[in-house]
């Protein structure tokens, strides 16, 4: 039973979510579960309660490998460099684990360091891109990895908040990494299109800063504070681990002050502030990536990912709940930009009416709107 059910999840996931794949026969052919597996994950910078990139991950390998009775363990390294990292890897080898997930593009460097030596282990690898690691490495056998268009989730957000009425926007962003820059430079043209579809590119302005690490301190809430106060910024787009928590606890202190969550659905954890603090959420699938990868590794299809980076983006024009980039319809808030109008967006998206630049090699995009580029908060 357990592999008629692995398979059929397999199936699932590969056709519906990634497209990369189909299943034979009845979804069983040619497919056997290797009770073999054993599945560790690294974190980053953050650890499992993050409210983002790490617990979200964390918890897609947990809830898979108690789906299928695969053993599952996670490491949080000693410290933040790459020897900390290397340590984690090798010591989750030399316990067992022969499949090891790691988020973040921290772990280019590790990777580099681990997989030659570990030809027997598998590596899957979120969010590093080939930049992250050394000039000419090609990626081994066992090594797959998935990089994001977050410059859509982010135009997605900026486009909403604006057509949602809010003028003086945010952006803070963690640490100034490609990741992070696509989400803020989509986020940027996305305010810029709806300024100019509603004729108000006069009146919409983002302030624009990193606050130089992932998560929030007195010194970025001290920054934020300014920003909802004196600038009068209606809602910060904070981008990067638990640096919302400086813009959570700088905007309960105005009325009206939002939040935009970013990688996951994160109103839960912002809307504890105060209710109704979320505006919406720039979402990336790191949760379907995770599981659909984990479902194909262990029954034999690994090599549809070998040795390659993948770019995970929009895959519908009609459901934009099955994308890989995309806001969250389930806890949707908004009124004025509504949910049929997110949609519209998307198939427009998606069909290249609308097109975003995810060049990040520029101080910022071209607009029309004002947007105040303040450099680092810190390092």
């Amino acid at each position: 039973m357990k592999k008629v059910l692995i398979a059929l999840f397999a199936c699932l996931m590969v056709v519906c979510c990634f497209g990369l794949a189909a299943c034979t026969g009845n979804g069983e052919a040619n497919i056997k579960y290797n009770e073999n597996y054993r599945v560790a994950m690294i974190t980053d910078y953050g650890d499992i309660t993050d409210q983002s990139f790490n617990q979200t991950t964390y918890e897609a390998c947990k809830e898979f490998c108690e789906a299928f009775s695969i053993q599952f363990k996670y490491y949080k390294p000693a410290g933040d460099s790459t020897e900390a990292r290397v340590a984690s890897v090798n010591t989750a080898i030399a316990e067992g684990y022969n499949v090891i997930v790691m988020p973040g593009y921290a772990f280019g460097a590790t990777i580099e360091a681990t997989a030659g030596a570990n030809p027997k282990v598998t590596f899957l690898a979120l969010d590093v891109g080939a930049g992250d690691f050394s000039e000419g490495y090609v990626l081994p056998a066992n090594v797959t990895s998935f990089v994001y268009q977050e410059e859509l989730a982010g135009f997605m957000a900026g486009y909403a908040a604006v057509k949602e009425g809010y003028e003086k926007l945010g952006f803070l962003g963690g640490i100034g990494v490609p990741a992070v820059k696509r989400f803020g430079f989509g986020f940027v043209q996305g305010a810029d299109l709806a300024a100019k579809e509603m004729s108000k590119t006069d009146r919409v302005s983002i302030q624009y800063i990193y606050g130089g690490q992932f998560y929030g301190d007195s010194d970025i809430t001290a920054v934020m504070d300014t920003w909802y106060g004196e600038k009068g910024v209606q809602a910060v787009f904070a981008c990067g681990g638990g640096i919302f928590t400086s813009a959570c606890e700088a905007a309960v202190k105005v009325n009206g002050g939002k939040v935009i969550g970013v990688d996951v659905d994160q109103s839960a954890i912002i809307n504890a502030y105060k209710d109704g603090l979320c505006i919406t959420s720039a979402m990336k699938g790191l949760a379907a990536t995770v599981k659909t990868v984990l479902a194909n590794t262990v029954v034999g299809n690994w090599s549809i990912y070998s040795s390659k980076i993948s770019t995970m983006g929009l895959i519908s024009a009609t459901d934009p709940s099955v994308n890989y980039v995309q806001l969250p319809m389930d806890t949707w808030s908004m009124t004025t930009f509504t949910k049929d109008d997110y949609k519209a967006l998307v198939a427009k998206l998606y069909n290249g009416e609308i097109t975003v630049s995810n060049d990040i090699s520029v101080e910022k995009p071209e607009t029309t709107i004002t947007v105040n580029v303040l450099g680092n908060i810190k390092g």
